[in-house]
């Protein structure tokens, strides 16, 4: 088995898990493949591709609890999220893709540890706003945040309408985020294989955490998530650091 063939198949399996990860406790997951994710392939493609392994994961997790879906902010949120296409949009091409692990590896770390960000992450108390910020976050370092996670919380009482429209709301960020990187440039032909077999992991792993949902406690994978996180981070800032000659 060749190193690519080993990786892809590495990055679908962890796939899996987190996807089943986030479809029980609406959090989490995400972050923590894009910050694994450096460790198997090129700085340069890591986000188109946890893009599109992240819309399948989230479209399927809507598709398979669309009995609990609420749509009455979704107007607010596509409103929000085209404006911040347009913004970051034309500010990512500025940027250089070989710092994009390291911004991934401070965005985990901020996330988890500094109450000051996530007090501005969380400032923000209307879908509009919210999704603007998470288009450009999602495009800066792949993931976009809590932020939608933390509102619908305040909207809903029901954990199962929160994780479902939070999905909802998540798949738009990621389409929107692949819209982009396309207009860029960006060749999804080229990374197929990877891209289907994380597609195909991420779907499985929606599947299954929604049946587990009613029954995996989530209180012990929330408290787990913030140290898993923190050590990825600091992994990814010290290659990142390595790599580009710093240390």
């Amino acid at each position: 088995m060749n190193t690519q063939l080993f990786n892809d198949i590495a990055l679908s399996v962890i796939n899996f898990i987190t996807s089943g990860v986030t479809a029980i406790t609406g959090v989490g997951g995400g972050i923590v493949l894009i910050g694994i994710m450096p460790m198997f392939m090129a700085a340069s493609i890591i986000i188109p591709v946890h893009g599109a392994s992240q819309l399948a994961s989230n479209a399927s997790r809507v598709w398979f609890g669309w009995q609990d879906l609420r749509l009455d902010y979704m107007k607010e949120f596509l409103i929000g999220a085209v404006c911040g296409a347009i913004v970051f949009g034309v500010a990512v091409r500025f940027v250089s893709l070989e710092l994009i692990p390291l911004f991934i590896g401070i965005y985990i770390l901020l996330m988890q540890w500094s109450k000051t960000f996530d007090r501005l992450l969380k400032r923000a108390n209307n879908f509009y706003t919210i999704a603007f910020i998470q288009i450009g976050t999602g495009l800066f370092v792949g993931v976009s945040g809590p932020m939608s996670i933390a509102l619908l919380n305040k909207k809903y009482d029901n954990n199962n309408t929160v994780v479902t429209t939070g999905a909802l709301m998540a798949t738009i960020i990621h389409s929107t985020k692949l819209i982009v990187y396309g207009i860029l440039g960006f060749s999804f032909l080229a990374y197929w294989r990877v891209i289907v077999m994380m597609v195909v992991f991420a779907t499985l792993g929606s599947w299954v955490g929604v049946r587990l949902r009613h029954i995996i406690p989530i209180h012990w994978l929330k408290a787990l998530l913030p140290w898993s996180l923190t050590l990825i981070g600091i992994k990814i800032i010290y290659d990142t650091a390595v790599k580009l000659g710093w240390i």
